[in-house]
Formats: C-alpha cells, structure tokens, sequence
C-alpha cells in the first residue's frame, strides 16, 4: 500500500511539473520591460516570449506578433525553446511509461519488469525537470547580464517575467515527482521480493520415491 501511495504523489506532482511546463512554453512573458530610470512611467509594457513578443498599451490593448526567423533569436531563446520543446516531448514519454508501470494497469503481462518501467518513468521526469531548469537558468543569466550592462539603454532592459517562475516551479515538481517514482519502485521491488520468498516457503517437500510415510503404516 506504501509503494502505490508514493506512485500516486509521483505521478500527480510529475503531471502537475508537465503542465507546468506547457504553460511555461505558451506564456509570451519570459522578458518583461524593467521599469528603472526615465522608464518608469510608460505607455505600453513589452512581454517577449518564446514564440512572439507582446506590447501592451495603457489603454488594455495588446498587439502580439510571432518572431519572423527563429536564425534571428539569441542564442539563449534558442537554447531555451529547443530545451523546453524537448522536455515536453519527454513528459509524454514519461507519463506513459508511468501508467505502463502502475500497479492498477495491465498494459504489460509481466509483472516483474513494472518496477523497471516505473523506475524509467522516474527518471525521465527527473530529466524532464532538469532540461526545464537549464532553461529557464540560462534565460534567467542573460537577462541579469543584461540589466547590468552599462552599454545597454534603459529601454532596453528587461526582468522576470512570470513564465520564468512558471519553469522553476514546474521543474522542482518534476524532479520530486521522478524522485518519488523511484522511491516507489524500490519498495515495489521488495515487496515483490518478500512476495516470492513466501511462496517458496509454502512448497511441501516430497520423498523421493514419491510416497509418504503414512502409506507404509
């Protein structure tokens, strides 16, 4: 009961991470307009994101446009966008091996190599998780770097946006949710273990000429 208990967390916190991770991807607000010197009061706020960047005006409209070349990016959005794309992709691989794997399904007939697949599942969301956290990392660094650069305009800087607080906390899920996946595993192996040790020890002995003594009284 302990193991299917942590395989259920795992697998909640691992599709709670996954979503996380959708939302992360679609938000346009990786980089939002930093409000320091002259930029302090302005008329419309900049989201950029991996797919387009927005400006909204104080009047509520917003006007996004989808970047024309993907050549065209920094080397950070790049990175960030292959990273993210590849850890989705990976959270499906991982969900599937995790319902594969479950105790309550029966999409393989043997049941010794269910720890095997859950272990797996474990650590794809764990990979998952960690392909994110580069992500988000290494987007988080430039945009420092940037904000601190003399040469660069105020208008020019930018800070955290929210999809960025989105990836960490879809990150950590992922990692705890692969974590408790193994954790379940282990203890799925043992009782597996304890398991067959018990009907081992259930076997009666026979003689070998195949009669028991009481045919002799």
């Amino acid at each position: 009961m302990a193991s299917a208990g942590l395989e259920i967390l795992g697998m909640i916190l691992s599709v709670a991470g996954w979503l996380g991770v959708m939302v992360a991807c679609c938000l346009p607000m990786w980089r939002v307009a930093a409000y320091i010197g002259q930029n302090i009061v302005i008329t419309q706020i900049v989201w950029e994101g991996l797919w387009m960047s927005c400006v909204v005006q104080s009047t509520g409209q917003m006007h996004c446009r989808v970047y024309d070349s993907m050549l065209g990016l920094s080397d950070d959005l790049q990175a960030a966008r292959a990273l993210t794309v590849v850890s989705t992709l990976l959270g499906v691989v991982g969900m599937c091996l995790a319902v594969a794997g479950a105790k309550c399904t029966n999409c393989t007939s043997d049941t010794a190599s269910k720890p095997r697949i859950t272990m797996a599942a474990g650590g794809t969301f764990i990979l998952c998780g960690l392909l994110l956290l580069v992500a988000v990392c290494w987007t988080a660094n430039g945009i420092v770097m940037d904000f601190h650069n003399p040469l660069l305009e105020e208008t020019q800087k930018r800070e955290f946006g929210n999809s960025l607080y989105f990836g960490w906390g879809a990150s950590c899920l992922l990692v705890l949710g692969g974590v408790i996946l193994s954790c379940s595993c282990s203890s799925k192996a043992q009782n597996n273990a304890v398991a067959r040790g018990v009907d081992y020890s259930g076997v009666k002995s026979m003689p070998v000429n195949g009669y028991d003594r009481k045919d002799y009284v």
